[in-house]
């Protein structure tokens, strides 16, 4: 694991893409969605646990 590396006064937003993934020939499918920093091919992360906040209170 790798320390992040803060940003010189900057915050950047970061984008969240969902995704419909469908497997076994399209037989079973699930959701996902991705969160990401746009100026990084590293720092991106992928859950195909997605529940509202609502849901986790």
């Amino acid at each position: 694991m790798t320390s992040p590396e803060p940003c010189a006064g900057e915050e950047q937003a970061l984008v969240s893409r969902g995704y419909r993934i469908t497997v076994d020939d399209g037989r079973d499918s699930f959701y996902a969605i991705c969160l990401e920093e746009p100026d990084s091919e590293t720092a991106w992360l992928m859950s195909d646990t997605v529940r509202s906040l609502e849901e986790m209170v």
